[in-house]
């Protein structure tokens, strides 16, 4: 049986720990590195850090954030933000990460994927995609640029493609339900999760326990992420992972 994987998110602007809803009004939530070590201690599977900076000076930033996190975590993490080349992934995984995960520059050059898993390995490399359902299309766009800038490719089509050129895991992010806490897009996981062959993150809208015991009882994705309701402590991840093994799904 696969074990399901909890992942707490960490959104770093200017090397602090922010969130918000829906992508905006974003609130400060901590020091990384403490949160980090908390969630290492309280049994998180694995981290990601996203550096929503994503300039020259958040790059730099975020890579003393990854130097000093690699000196006191014990499980893996994954870095994303601004990534953009090959040598951007060689920075980051030197200064500790385990993964870099690669959005905007993936979808304007695919070929990153490809080049980045043949120097480091698939399983260093996690696609991040940004969808929303778009009424018209009766499908999921994908956007760019942190969600704002709609782009013409769908998440489905997307994932496949991405996964065909190397990507060792799919980070899947519902903007209609991010920060809403009202439960995982369950059609959107469902539908992406269901035609690739290599993990899928859920991320987007939990708000209880009983959104991840649904998520993972109702489609196939590997693991699922959130932030908000664990940097205010509204859910422990230890309980989290209590609740989930009575309910009969498998976590470690």
């Amino acid at each position: 049986m696969i074990t399901k994987r909890i992942i707490p998110c960490l959104d770093v602007k200017d090397g602090r720990v922010v969130k918000g809803v829906s992508f905006v009004n974003l609130r400060d939530a901590g020091d990384p590195v403490e949160l980090a070590s908390l969630y290492d201690r309280a049994g998180a599977d694995e981290l990601i850090f996203l550096d929503i900076s994503a300039s020259h000076e958040g790059r730099k930033t975020m890579v003393d954030v990854v130097r000093s996190a690699a000196g006191t975590l014990r499980i893996p993490f994954t870095v994303g933000g601004g990534i953009g080349s090959v040598e951007d992934m060689r920075e980051i995984l030197r200064a500790g990460a385990d993964k870099v995960s690669i959005n905007t520059a993936a979808i304007h050059n695919p070929d990153l994927i490809e080049a980045g898993a043949r120097r480091f390995g698939s399983q260093c490399i996690v696609v991040a995609m940004d969808a929303r359902w778009d009424e018209e299309e009766e499908d999921w766009v994908v956007y760019s640029h942190g969600g704002r800038k709609r782009t013409d490719r769908r998440a489905v089509d997307w994932a496949m493609e991405a996964a065909r050129r190397g990507a060792g895991e799919i980070l899947l992010t519902s903007m209609d339900q991010d920060g809403q806490k009202s439960g995982f897009d369950l059609p959107l996981n469902r539908a992406v999760a269901s035609e690739v062959c290599i993990p899928v993150i859920a991320s987007g809208g939990a708000g209880t326990e009983e959104d991840f015991i649904e998520v993972f009882r109702e489609t196939p994705v590997d693991a699922a992420l959130a932030a908000s309701i664990f940097h205010y402590r509204e859910i422990a991840v230890e309980n989290l992972k209590i609740r989930l093994k009575e309910k009969g799904v498998h976590v470690r």
